[in-house]
């Protein structure tokens, strides 16, 4: 029978499967996640490496639950992309199998570790998506309290030289539990208007101070020295631009004694962000955990 000369111009396209992916980077080298021409992003990096490790002709779209901005790090970020099934065959020592998983967590580890690493990648759920199926997400700040920094935490952290009065710190983030509009601690959505609110659930906060590793300013090696790691933990089911790190930016004035949590409330109550502090730096910041509804949530229970 002769082939339809229509069908032969127009091969049919090949069978796509949804995989969710459980990423982890250091956000120093990029301009956020999300794609943008001519700079480095985790997106384009790591769209580029399962465009090679899967033998595709093109980098796949990838959806994220969270966009990072620069510098911002993440642990448990959750990203979904469409990839073909079944994945290419793999051979090694006179054995052929179908590439799984951790096949494709080694492929793309190769290429991209240690700045990105996949830690667990598998077939989704029918309908899961990475960000609409979110229920919520938690980030962690760490903040170095020390009158001297610290060249190995420096990455990971706000290095803040004044003393921090932990406990009011800890009575003004209780305030920013629950529903309100966050406008004062958010860069306005373009196109949105001054009086339109940007509300936002958060579900739990919390202020901990952690042993600073040993060999940092007040480890086990500086015996008496006054430095603190200090972590703070918010979870909330959305975020908007800037939120955590505006947020731990007028915390650390509470805790430096220049704001009160009357002055958080104010803020919250107002949606008004002027006079507010800077939003604290990038580096500081970590996705940590994405949570999805019972049954979706097996990969992220693994982080």
């Amino acid at each position: 029978m002769a082939q339809d000369p229509a069908r032969a111009a127009h091969p049919a396209e090949p069978a796509l499967r949804r995989w969710r992916l459980l990423v982890a980077y250091d956000g120093r080298r990029f301009r956020g996640f999300a794609e943008q021409d001519g700079v480095p992003t985790v997106a384009g990096e790591l769209a580029q490496a399962l465009k090679r490790a899967t033998r595709i002709p093109d980098a796949p779209p990838l959806t994220c639950a969270g966009r990072t901005d620069a510098g911002v790090h993440a642990r448990g970020q959750v990203v979904h992309v469409d990839l073909p099934s079944p994945l290419p065959t793999l051979r090694r020592r006179g054995l052929e199998w179908e590439m799984t998983g951790p096949d494709l967590v080694g492929a793309v580890n190769r290429q991209l570790a240690p700045d990105v690493v996949v830690r667990a990648a598998e077939p989704a759920p029918a309908g899961f998506d990475a960000r609409r199926s979110a229920v919520a997400r938690r980030y962690r700040y760490l903040v170095w309290n020390s009158p001297c920094p610290d060249p190995l935490l420096d990455p990971l952290v706000w290095h803040v030289p004044e003393p921090l009065d932990l406990a009011a710190m800890r009575g003004a983030s209780d305030a920013v539990e629950g529903e309100h509009d966050f406008g004062g601690f958010c860069r306005r959505p373009p196109g949105t208007s001054a009086d339109q609110p940007i509300l936002r659930r958060v579900r739990r906060t919390s202020w901990h101070e952690l042993p600073p590793p040993v060999g940092a300013e007040g480890g086990a090696e500086v015996p008496g020295d006054q430095g603190r790691l200090l972590r703070f933990d918010i979870e909330a089911d959305a975020f908007c631009h800037q939120m955590v790190r505006s947020l731990v930016a007028v915390l650390v004035e509470v805790g430096r004694g220049r704001e009160r949590a009357a002055g958080v409330v104010a803020r919250l109550r107002s949606g008004e962000r002027a006079g507010a502090p800077r939003p604290a730096p990038a580096c500081g910041l970590c996705l940590v955990a994405v949570r999805y509804p019972q049954g979706e949530a097996m990969l992220v229970r693994r982080s």
